[in-house]
């Protein structure tokens, strides 16, 4: 199997699942980015490599809706020490602003690297001779190196989805110059936000002593690495699309009626995580409650909170707690059948998602730290009739284009609470002014934008510097 395009990501666009019978089967992700990639893989012939969850070995390559599927197998141990461990308890808190406490161990490093190298290999195998291939995210920083080694034929991209810590943080981690030494096999490597390029530029320049210029580093063997923002969105039509369904618009409404129909509707959809900010949102929602600045009868807080890495201790710590506080603000401020919180913790297709946005008067999104956060331009693109409010962190990264939000500092308890009361008492003119300006911008902005300008600047990036470049230094 030979494919002039290759995606690597950790995950695969389906997951291996099993059905009541007993028999196991493939079932399509959710997520934007497999509604990207698959138009593009399409176009080109292309392979997706990636783990389809599970412990299952030696497992065949397949084929789903035109898609072809290489999956990769992992066993229990690489999975928590790969997994679990050092890109989700180590890279994913320590790219986050250290909002929980990163662990370090060399036993998980060694997984990392191991299972790496096994999808660098892969890649190496079935990529055409002057291929692309385009690795996706933190859990595969090395492969773009080994992947040089073995194949210095392809074009080679990389693009990280979640945010990249300045270099006081970064620098925390034991194998920094093998992470930033692993990203520069790439000819170009995405980020989100151009300040997280310039954190990568300025630690190669510091750490590994390469000549950098603006967003160019040059190597000693005359290859030219870039790194640039490309700010990842959504299929905006697709979503306005199922939004203007009778199916979907039908649903809303059951949705607003199973509520007791009540004035207005807060929405949080996030994975339960702790860099989410929901126990911080729905404390200041609770206080405004407890201050009689929104009644119960008029108002409801709906949170969703999809199930997220259940084997790691901090997020079961995380799921009690917020068991608890939605518990305790229902039983001192609620009433028979009119809950102040009605909490969902589950995961939904994209239809109900939909209605869900279609039912939402205020949508709240409020993470401590995202990359992007594709939720709140998911709502935007439902809001076809230009109605609704968006709560926005300043710290996801949606805020630099969403700027026509309700901006707020997730740590401000009082400026948090300030900015839901007045997105709650906003007016329809104010609303629609907001909400046109956005929808422009999430409809410009889409996923197939972000998806081409990424490949047609991988193919723009010089392959020879031909500069004078000083000889290595040590970190």
């Amino acid at each position: 199997m030979q494919a002039d395009l290759v995606i690597v990501a950790n995950r695969l666009p389906v997951d291996r699942v099993e059905l009541a019978d007993g028999t196991r089967t493939w079932r399509r992700s959710p997520g934007g980015l497999v509604t990207a990639l698959e138009p593009v893989l399409r176009a080109n012939d292309g392979v997706w490599i990636g783990w389809p969850g599970g412990t299952e070995q030696d497992l065949a390559p397949l084929e789903d809706d035109g898609m072809r599927l290489l999956p990769m197998s992992m066993t229990p141990e690489e999975i928590e020490g790969h997994y679990e461990g050092f890109s989700n308890a180590t890279i994913w808190p320590l790219y986050h602003d250290l909002v929980a406490k990163p662990a370090f161990h060399r036993e998980w490093w060694d997984s990392y690297r191991d299972v790496n190298r096994r999808f660098a290999e892969k890649a190496a195998e079935v990529a055409a001779e002057g291929g692309t291939v385009w690795i996706q995210d933190y859990q595969l920083q090395l492969v773009p190196e080994m992947l040089r080694e073995l194949r210095p034929d392809l074009r080679i991209g990389f693009y990280l989805h979640i945010p990249f810590p300045p270099a006081e943080l970064f620098q925390q981690l034991p194998w920094r110059r093998q992470i930033l030494e692993g990203l520069l096999g790439a000819d170009l490597v995405g980020f989100q936000l151009p300040g997280a390029a310039q954190n990568f530029i300025r630690l190669v320049r510091q750490r590994v002593g390469h000549k950098t210029h603006r967003d160019l580093v040059y190597l000693p063997d005359g290859r030219t690495v870039k790194a640039a923002a490309f700010p990842i969105s959504i299929d905006a039509a697709g979503f306005e699309e199922l939004a203007r369904s009778e199916s979907v618009n039908a649903r809303a409404k059951e949705i607003r009626e199973a509520l007791g129909n009540p004035r207005k509707i807060f929405l949080g959809v996030d994975r339960l995580d702790y860099t989410k900010g929901i126990y911080a949102r729905l404390r200041a929602f609770s206080e405004l409650m407890r201050d009689d600045h929104i009644d119960v009868d008029d108002a409801v807080f709906v949170q969703v909170a999809v199930p997220s890495r259940e084997r790691v201790e901090q997020y079961r710590v995380l799921r009690d707690e917020i068991d608890r506080l939605v518990g305790r603000i229902n039983g001192d401020l609620g009433r028979i059948g009119r809950p102040a919180v009605s909490y969902l913790h589950s995961s939904y297709p994209r239809e109900e998602m939909a209605a869900l946005y279609r039912a939402a008067d205020v949508m709240v999104v409020t993470p401590y730290r995202d990359g992007m956060n594709l939720v709140c331009k998911e709502y935007v693109a439902c809001r076809y009739e230009n109605d609704g409010a968006l709560v926005l962190s300043e710290f996801a990264g949606a805020a630099d284009e969403l700027r026509q939000a309700w901006l707020v500092n997730p740590y401000d308890l009082n400026g948090m609470k300030s900015a839901l009361l007045e997105a709650y008492q906003a007016d329809h003119r104010e609303q629609t002014r907001r909400m046109k300006a956005m929808r422009k911008t999430v409809a410009t902005n889409d996923i197939d934008a972000w998806a081409s300008s990424f490949l047609t600047e991988m193919a723009n990036v010089p392959a020879e510097h031909g500069k004078q470049v000083r000889p290595l230094t040590e970190a």
